[in-house]
């Protein structure tokens, strides 16, 4: 009896003491795996520091202050003063005008100008112009117009007398009728005229000059 009491019912030990017991025993466990395990962490060990005193700089000189430049005193142009020039003009004279009431019976007499004695006049001296040439006609070309074929056919004779402008390069540049046996004899002597007449032209002084001329042209029937 005395057995099973003592191996029958216990009370339970505070829950406390059995969680720390557990604690203790994982812990236990823990430190085994670290002190078991490889070294893996190098361990660095401090290194010694040296020493030695540092000297003190000396201290910069010090700087002197930017001198100040001296003030110049800018002036600012002057232009000088415009003076007008006195309107009057000033004369020394000592003379003294006296005035009189009293008129004169006879006024001087005039002063004559000096005689410039006899004049002469020159006139300019014209130099006289060169002499004309006149045109001349150029044997040359063919003078005579061809016969009308109207007075022709009437066995007529006829006379034509005409003025010319001959120009500077000895053609024909104008005809004017003077006189005409019949207007056939003109127009035929006109279309000869500006077409075949040629001369040699007029000069003065060796330039070509443009003259009119008066000519004469006879049709027979007796040169046909």
């Amino acid at each position: 009896m005395s057995t099973y009491a003592e191996t029958g019912y216990q009370p339970r030990k505070p829950r406390a003491v059995s969680l720390g017991a557990a604690f203790l025993i994982n812990g236990a466990i823990i430190a085994g795996m670290i002190y078991s395990a490889p070294d893996f962490v190098k361990t660095v060990l401090p290194r010694s520091m040296d020493t030695y005193n540092v000297r003190d700089l000396p201290p910069p000189p010090p700087i002197d202050p930017p001198k100040e430049q001296p003030k110049v005193e800018q002036k600012s142009p002057t232009q000088p003063p415009i003076t007008a020039p006195d309107p009057i003009l000033k004369t020394d004279s000592n003379l003294d005008l006296k005035t009189t009431d009293k008129i004169p019976d006879a006024l001087p007499d005039p002063v004559k100008p000096l005689d410039p004695g006899p004049v002469t006049r020159v006139e300019p001296r014209v130099e006289p112009a060169p002499p004309l040439i006149g045109a001349t006609r150029d044997g040359r070309a063919e003078f005579q117009p061809e016969y009308p074929a109207s007075e022709l056919r009437l066995q007529r004779d006829g006379s034509v007398s005409v003025k010319v402008l001959v120009g500077t390069n000895g053609r024909v540049k104008a005809v004017e009728q003077l006189s005409a046996t019949s207007s056939a004899f003109f127009d035929a002597t006109r279309r000869q005229a500006l077409s075949k007449w040629r001369f040699k032209p007029a000069t003065r002084g060796g330039v070509a000059q443009e003259t009119w001329m008066t000519l004469t042209v006879t049709f027979r029937i007796q040169d046909q």
